[in-house]
C-alpha cells in the first residue's frame, strides 16, 4: 500500500500535547499491525536544540545515531517502542542550512533562493524522506508551535502543498485548546473556532479536530463546533484531563480516532488494536498502593520537563513493580552538609542528575557522601556518575583537591578529564560523543546482573571522561570499573561492590526505556529502594 501521511498541527497556545495525541495514534496504528513512525518539525533556527537552556525547551532528547533532538521524540519511542534517528527531527535551522548549502554549491543554478519553492520544497523533501524508505504504512508529522506563528508558516505552506499532492493519502489533525471559564460555569470554543479559521486561511482544511480540554463537552457543543469549522461531527474529538499520559491511546481508541484515520485515508484493517500489554501496565498503575520514594538531586528542580526521560523511566519501572512512584526534586545548589541528613533521609533511593557547568556542582558531591556513607541505594547518570568518581576520590582516596577539568582546569587530580577527540574542538553544536555506543560490562557486577547479558548498547552526550591513569587507585580502594567501551576502553560504568547499590553510567539508560520494555537497570535501581524501603 501507498505510505499514507498525517499532520498534526496546533492551534490556541502550545504545550497542549500534539506529542501525546501523535505518539497515542502512532501507538493505536502500530497495534493493529501497521508499521509506523512519527516525525517532528521545529520552527526555531537553531540546527538542534543541543545548545538550548533546558529552561528554554526542556530535556534534549538523543537518538541512536548521535542525533540531538526535540524531548517529542521521547514520547514517539515510549509509546511506540520504536527507535527514532536524526530524520524523525528537523528544525528551520536544519532546512535553511541545507537550502544555503545547495546555493553556495551552486545547484540552483543562479536562480534567486526563495521561501517558496526553496525553503518549501526543502521541507516537502523530509517530510517524505521516511515515507519514501518504503518501510511505513503511517509517517505522522508534528508541526511544531502554533498557526499563525509566523515561524511556522513555512511549515504550514508545505503541508498545505502536500495536502493537494498527496489526496487521499493525506490527513490533518488540528489539535486545539478549549478553555472553561470558571466565574461564568462555561466551556469556550470560540478560540478552537479562531484558530480553525486561522488555519482554512493558508489553505488547509483540518480533517480531524482533537479539543483538548479540562471539563466534559456535551455533544451538541462538539456538533457546533463541528458546523462552525467544517468537519464532520464524528471527527470531533475531545481530549479530556487524565491522571496518567499513558490513558491517553485508550480515550482516542474510545472515541475511534484511529478509525477515522483509516476511513479517511481509505486504509482496510481487519484488526482491533492489540492493547493487552498497554491494558497490563494500566491495570497495575491503578492498583498500585504501595508508595517507593525517590530523591533525584538536579540544578533544574524547577523544570520537570529537563529530566523528563528519568521521571518516565522511574514512573514506567515503579509501576511494573506494583508501586506508585513518589518523585521528589532536590535542589543540588541548596543541598549542604547542614541540611543533607533532612532531606534525603527519607528517600528509599537518590538519583544524581545528568547536566552540565559548575552550577549546582558542589550540593551533589554533598548528597553523594551522605549516600555513600548512609548505603543509600544511588544512581548516579553521565555527570551524575563523574560526581560520584570526584566525591570518591576526595573522600576515600584522600586526593582533596581532585576535580573535572570542566569545573577546574586546573586541579592537580583530574580524575574526570576532556576527551582526546574533544580537545580541538571549538563549535559546541553536535560536537559531543553522542549516540549509541557498544560496553562491555563485568560478570557478577550489578549492572551485569541486571541486563542478564555482558555486552550492550547504550547512548551517550558528553564530553568529559573518567580519567584512566586513576583506574587502579579507584579499584584498589572500592571503587570498581565494571563497565568500558571494547574499542577505547572508555570507562563507562562504576559501582561501589561494597554498598546495596551505589552505581553511575558515563552513558544515559534513560533514553531507552519504553511502556512494553521498562529498562533493566532502571528496574534494577528501583527494586533496591522498595528493599531499602523495606529494611
Amino acid at each position: 500500500m501507498d505510505t499514507k501521511y498525517i499532520f498534526v498541527t496546533g492551534g490556541v497556545v502550545s504545550s497542549l500535547g500534539k506529542g501525546i495525541i501523535s505518539s497515542s495514534l502512532a501507538m493505536l496504528l502500530q497495534s493493529r499491525g501497521f508499521k509506523v513512525t512519527i516525525q517532528k518539525f521545529d520552527p526555531y533556527i537553531n540546527i538542534d536544540p543541543g545548545t538550548l537552556n533546558p529552561y528554554e525547551h526542556g530535556e534534549c532528547y538523543v537518538t541512536e545515531d548521535g542525533h540531538e533532538a526535540d524531548l517529542d521524540l521521547g514520547h514517539y519511542e515510549r509509546f511506540t517502542n520504536i527507535r527514532t534517528t536524526r530524520s524523525n527531527n528537523v528544525t528551520t535551522g536544519r532546512i535553511y542550512q541545507s537550502v544555503i548549502d545547495k546555493e553556495r554549491r551552486g545547484d540552483y543554478l543562479g536562480k534567486t533562493v526563495q521561501i517558496i519553492p526553496h525553503i518549501t520544497d526543502e521541507i516537502k523533501r523530509n517530510v517524505k524522506l521516511l515515507g519514501n524508505t518504503g518501510k511505513f504504512d503511517f509517517v505522522i508529522t508534528e508541526i511544531g508551535g502554533t498557526v499563525g506563528d509566523i515561524e511556522s508558516l513555512p511549515f504550514i505552506e508545505s503541508v498545505r502543498q502536500l495536502r493537494w499532492e498527496l489526496g487521499r493519502n493525506c490527513v490533518c489533525i488540528h489539535l486545539t485548546y478549549v478553555p472553561y471559564i470558571r466565574a461564568a460555569k462555561e466551556l469556550k470554543t470560540k478560540p478552537t473556532q479562531h484558530s480553525v479559521k486561522q488555519l482554512q486561511e493558508v489553505g488547509i482544511q483540518p480533517d480531524i479536530l482533537v479539543l483538548r480540554t479540562e471539563k466534559e463537552i456535551p455533544a451538541d457543543m462538539r456538533r457546533k463546533v463541528a458546523q462552525f469549522c467544517n468537519v464532520s461531527p464524528d471527527a470531533v474529538i475531545q481530549s479530556i484531563d487524565v491522571p496518567t499520559i499513558y490513558e491517553v491511546p485508550i480515550k482516542m481508541h474510545e472515541q475511534h480516532l484511529d478509525e477515522i484515520v483509516l476511513a479517511k485515508t481509505q486504509t482496510q484493517s481487519v484488526n482491533e488494536p492489540d492493547m493487552s500489554r498497554w491494558n497490563t501496565f494500566l491495570g497495575k498503575l491503578k492498583s498500585a498502593s504501595d508508595v517507593v520514594k525517590i530523591g533525584l538531586v538536579g540544578k533544574y528542580v524547577e523544570l520537570q520537563d529537563a529530566y523528563k526521560s528519568i521521571n518516565e523511566a522511574l514512573f514506567q519501572c515503579a509501576t511494573y513493580e506494583d508501586h506508585k512512584l513518589d518523585l521528589r526534586y532536590i535542589s543540588s545548589e541548596k543541598l549542604t552538609d547542614a541540611n543533607v541528613e533532612a532531606q534525603l533521609s527519607e528517600m528509599d533511593g537518590i538519583i544524581v542528575a545528568p547536566g552540565f557547568g559548575q552550577r549546582g556542582i558542589e550540593g551533589k558531591f554533598v548528597a553523594l557522601k551522605w549516600c555513600r556513607e548512609h548505603d543509600m541505594p544511588t544512581f548516579g547518570i553521565c555527570l551524575g556518575m563523574q560526581c560520584m568518581v570526584i566525591e570518591y576520590a576526595r573522600n576515600v582516596l584522600n586526593l582533596k583537591e581532585a576535580n573535572s577539568t570542566e569545573m577546574d582546569p586546573k586541579t592537580p587530580y583530574n580524575v574526570i578529564d576532556l576527551m582526546e577527540e574533544q580537545k580541538s574542538i571549538s563549535n559546541l553544536g553536535g560536537t559531543m560523543r553522542l549516540g549509541a555506543y557498544e560496553c562491555h560490562l563485568t560478570e557478577g557486577s550489578i549492572p551485569a546482573k541486571a541486563y542478564g547479558t555482558l555486552d550492550v548498547r547504550e547512548r551517550h552526550r558528553h564530553r568529559f571522561e573518567f580519567n584512566n591513569e586513576y583506574r587502579e587507585m579507584f579499584e584498589a580502594n572500592g571503587m570498581k570499573c565494571v563497565g568500558e567501551n571494547p574499542e577505547t576502553h572508555l570507562v563507562e560504568v562504576v559501582e561501589v561492590p561494597g554498598l546495596k547499590w551505589f552505581v553511575g553510567t558515563q552513558y544515559h539508560p534513560e533514553y531507552s526505556s519504553t511502556v512494553l520494555n521498562p529498562h533493566p537497570l532502571f528496574m534494577d535501581f528501583v527494586r533496591a529502594a522498595i528493599e531499602n524501603k523495606k529494611k
